[in-house]
C-alpha cells in the first residue's frame, strides 16, 4: 500500500484483501480530530507503525530535578501528547499531577491520549478529572470499571476507547521502554482483539464508526500468537513513596503496578512523591527505578484514595443464610476443592474469591494477584487498612507471611508463562469446548476485558475453572453449546463448578461430562437448566 505524507488528514485508503471494511490510514498529528466522512463509515484504526513526531517536554540533564510544585512540571505538555498515568484503580495513581493537568484547562490543554489500567471514579479520582474536563480525546485501557459517565461518553461518541489485554497492555509498554517494538503474544487470540472487532469509537447516536486493529497472527510451536506493537509516551505521570533528589523511587506494596514501567517507556517522567529525601538516603538494594528514567519530581500533596473498602468481619454464627446464598457457597466449597497443598493460584473476582474460605486447615496455597501481588490474604481488619495494598477487584486485602509484590508486566509473565497452577474465573457463559465469555455484552455491557483473557492464555500450563451459578439473572442457562457473546478465550475451561453439578471439558474433542450433582437434584433437572449437550459418567457424585 502507497502512502506519501501530505498535509491532507487522510493520507490514503484501500481495501485489503484480508480485511472486509474499508480502512483509512490517518496523519498522526491529526489523530485527535477524525477524518470528515461524506458519510458513516465503520473503519478499522490502524497503529501508527513509525515514529510520530515527539510532543514531550525539553529536558537538560544537568539542571535540578526538583521543581516547586506540579503546575510547574505539567506547564509545558502540549495538546495531543500522549500521557502514561500510573496506578490500579485508585491505588498509586499521581492525583497531584492529575489535578494539575486539569487546572491547564481545555483551551490550554486538550487531545491528549491518555495511557492507563483503568479511569478511576467519577469525582472521586483517576483520570476521570481530566476526561470529565474533555481534555483526552483517547484512552488506551484495559477497562472501564464502574465508571458509568465515562462509558456514556463513550458510547455518546465523544472519546475514543482502546481496549486492550490488561497483561498486553504491561507487556507493551515495558517492550516500549526496552526498546523492542512489537512481541508475540498467546493473549486474545480467537477473540474479537485478534479480528479488530472491538468498538472504539461511537458516533452521538450509539453507531459503531471505528473498531480496533486487526492482529497480525503466526503459530509457533502449534500455538496461535497475536502480535502487539509497543507503547511510548511522551509523558509519564507516577506516584511514588520515596523519591531521592536524583530521582531513585521506592514504591510501596501494589503501587507497582504501572509506575515502574510506564516511568521507562515515557520520554520525560514526572514523580510526585510522597516523601523526598537527599541523595543517598535511599539504600542502593531498595529503588525500585533508577533516577535515570525520572526527570521531574514534585511534592505530592493529594489524599490517597480507596476505591472499594472491604473490613473483615467475625463469622456470624446466627446468621440465616438465604436460598441464593447457600447456591453461592456451594459454589464456593466445591471449588476449594481445586486448590491443593503448595498451589499458586489466581482467583478472579466475585464468587471465585469465597474459595479459601473452605480450605482446610492445613491446605496452604499463596493467591496470586495480576495487580502485583504473590500470598494475598484475607480482607483487613479496620487496624490493617492499608491504601496501598488491593486486590485485582480495586479491594483493600492484606499480605500474608512470605508475600511479596511487584509490577504488572512481572505479574503477566507468572500468569502467560503457565507458572500459576489453576485459575479459577466466573462466566456469562461457557461452551461445550471449552470456551468462555466473561466480559462484555453488546448493547448492555462494556467495561472491557481487564486480565481475564491473559487468565486463560496458556490452558496447557494453567488448569483453568469456571465457578459460576448455573444460570443467569433472567433464567437462561450459562453453560451452553456455543457462546453467542464475544469471547475471552477458546478452548481454555478444564472444568466447569456450577451450583448444580460438575462438568468436565474434553478441550482437545470437545464436549461436557457430568462427574457432580447437587443434592437432591436429578440429570434431568440439569438437563433443563443447560444448553449444551452432555455426557454422563458412570459413577457420578454428589457434590458436597
Amino acid at each position: 500500500m502507497a502512502s506519501v505524507l501530505t498535509p491532507a488528514r487522510v493520507i490514503s485508503a484501500s481495501t485489503p484483501r484480508s480485511f472486509p471494511q474499508r480502512r483509512l490510514i490517518v496523519q498522526w498529528k491529526d489523530f485527535s480530530r477524525p477524518a470528515k466522512l461524506s458519510r458513516p463509515l465503520a473503519i478499522n484504526s490502524r497503529r501508527w507503525y513509525s515514529t510520530p513526531p515527539s510532543k514531550a517536554p525539553s529536558k537538560n540533564r544537568a539542571a535540578s530535578k526538583l521543581y516547586k510544585s506540579a503546575d510547574d512540571a505539567v506547564a509545558d505538555i502540549q495538546s495531543g501528547s500522549t500521557i502514561f498515568s500510573s496506578g490500579f484503580g485508585l491505588c498509586g495513581v499521581a492525583e497531584t499531577l492529575i489535578e494539575a493537568i486539569e487546572r491547564r484547562g481545555k483551551e490550554s490543554l486538550h487531545s491528549l491520549t491518555a495511557v492507563s489500567n483503568n479511569t478511576g471514579i467519577e469525582g472521586v479520582g483517576g483520570l476521570s478529572h481530566i476526561a470529565k474536563s474533555g481534555q483526552v480525546k483517547k484512552l488506551i485501557i484495559s477497562f472501564l470499571g464502574n465508571n458509568k459517565a465515562l462509558e456514556r461518553r463513550f458510547l455518546n461518541g465523544d472519546l475514543a476507547v482502546e481496549l486492550c489485554p490488561q497483561g498486553s497492555l504491561a507487556e507493551r509498554i515495558r517492550a516500549g521502554g526496552a526498546g523492542i517494538p512489537a512481541f508475540y503474544t498467546p493473549t486474545a487470540a480467537n477473540t474479537l482483539v485478534e479480528t479488530g472487532k472491538i468498538p472504539s469509537m461511537y458516533d452521538s447516536k450509539g453507531n459503531v464508526i471505528a473498531y480496533g486493529t486487526p492482529r497480525e497472527v503466526r503459530e509457533f510451536n502449534g500455538r496461535k500468537y497475536l502480535m502487539e506493537t509497543a507503547l511510548t509516551g511522551d509523558v509519564a505521570i507516577i506516584r511514588a513513596h520515596k523519591v531521592d533528589e536524583a530521582g531513585n523511587c521506592c514504591f510501596r506494596y501494589t503501587t507497582k503496578a504501572y509506575g515502574v514501567i510506564m516511568a521507562k517507556a515515557a520520554k520525560v517522567t514526572i514523580v510526585e512523591a510522597e516523601e523526598i529525601v537527599p541523595i543517598g538516603a535511599l539504600h542502593p538494594d531498595n529503588v525500585d527505578l533508577p533516577g535515570i528514567f525520572v526527570d521531574r519530581i514534585v511534592p505530592a500533596t493529594a489524599k490517597k484514595n480507596i476505591e472499594i473498602l472491604k473490613i473483615r468481619k467475625p463469622a456470624d454464627p446466627n446468621a440465616t443464610v438465604s436460598e441464593a446464598q447457600a447456591k453461592r457457597d456451594r459454589i464456593a466449597r466445591r471449588t476449594a476443592k481445586e486448590l491443593h497443598h503448595g498451589y499458586y493460584v489466581n482467583l478472579g473476582v466475585g464468587l471465585p474469591t469465597r474459595a479459601p474460605e473452605y480450605l482446610p486447615k492445613d491446605v496452604r496455597v499463596w493467591l496470586q494477584s495480576e495487580n502485583g501481588i504473590l500470598g494475598m490474604g484475607d480482607y483487613p481488619t479496620e487496624s490493617e487498612v492499608d491504601a496501598d495494598i488491593v486486590n485485582a477487584g480495586k479491594e483493600t486485602v492484606t499480605l500474608v507471611p512470605g508475600a511479596s509484590t511487584f509490577d504488572s508486566a512481572d505479574s503477566f509473565g507468572m500468569i502467560r508463562g503457565g507458572h500459576v497452577d489453576v485459575t479459577v474465573l466466573g462466566a456469562l457463559q461457557v461452551s461445550a469446548s471449552g470456551d468462555l465469555a466473561n466480559y462484555m455484552i453488546p448493547g448492555k455491557t462494556f467495561k472491557g476485558m481487564g486480565g481475564a483473557m491473559d487468565l486463560v492464555g496458556n490452558p496447557e500450563e494453567t488448569k483453568i475453572v469456571v465457578a459460576t451459578e448455573h444460570v443467569a439473572k433472567d433464567g437462561s442457562p450459562k453453560v451452553v453449546q456455543d457462546c453467542k457473546l464475544p469471547l475471552t478465550g477458546a478452548k481454555c475451561i478444564s472444568t466447569i463448578i456450577t451450583d448444580m453439578c460438575v462438568f468436565q471439558v474434553d478441550r482437545v474433542n470437545g464436549g461436557l461430562t457430568l462427574t457432580e450433582i447437587a443434592p437432591g437434584l436429578t440429570v434431568d433437572d440439569v438437563k433443563a437448566k443447560t444448553d449444551a449437550t452432555f455426557k454422563v459418567a458412570d459413577n457420578v457424585i454428589s457434590m458436597e
